[in-house]
């Protein structure tokens, strides 16, 4: 049985690395910041809506969702910021990362179980598990269903 799935390897944080499965990412993109209109009364971590092959994809800090401090603070608001299109029987979302590391095989047997003192509490909803790399450091791995079906963005993708 192969066990073996292909992710996308991106920095979490200053000192984390997590995964996202390939087979719910669309498409990659840079996005500046002025490019995303901002949307009232939506949580912190929603950046806005952006406007991506003439659809509305909503943008997610993904470091703010999962309890990191935000991305976006200071000089990082001129930047151009890399997004990921995840996307789930046709609903897509924009998570904003702070850098793209790698795609890589990983074995989904040697995933392991996280226990609650590893991590953010508010990351527990969208982890799947964690790998270890060479070095023992931790790679989370995020459910990018969890993260679309999020209930914080309600109805409205």
């Amino acid at each position: 049985m192969e066990t073996k799935e292909k992710f996308l390897s991106f920095h979490l944080g200053v000192r984390d690395t997590a995964v996202i499965s390939l087979q719910h990412i669309t498409e990659v993109l840079r996005i500046s910041m002025t490019e995303i209109c901002g949307v009232p009364q939506m949580p912190n971590c929603v950046l806005g809506i952006y406007s991506w092959r003439g659809e509305m994809l909503w943008l997610v800090d993904l470091e703010e969702m999962l309890g990191y401090p935000p991305l976006l603070q200071g000089s990082n608001l001129l930047s151009k910021m890399m997004a990921i299109v995840l996307e789930n029987e046709g609903k897509y979302l924009g998570i904003l990362v702070r850098q793209l590391t790698d795609i890589e095989w990983l074995d989904t047997e040697q995933m392991k179980t996280p226990s609650a003192d590893l991590f953010y509490s508010a990351m527990s909803p969208f982890l799947r598990g964690y790998f270890t790399n060479g070095s023992e450091e931790m790679i989370f791995n995020l459910d990018a269903l969890a993260i679309i079906q999020s209930p914080m963005w309600g109805n409205n993708n």
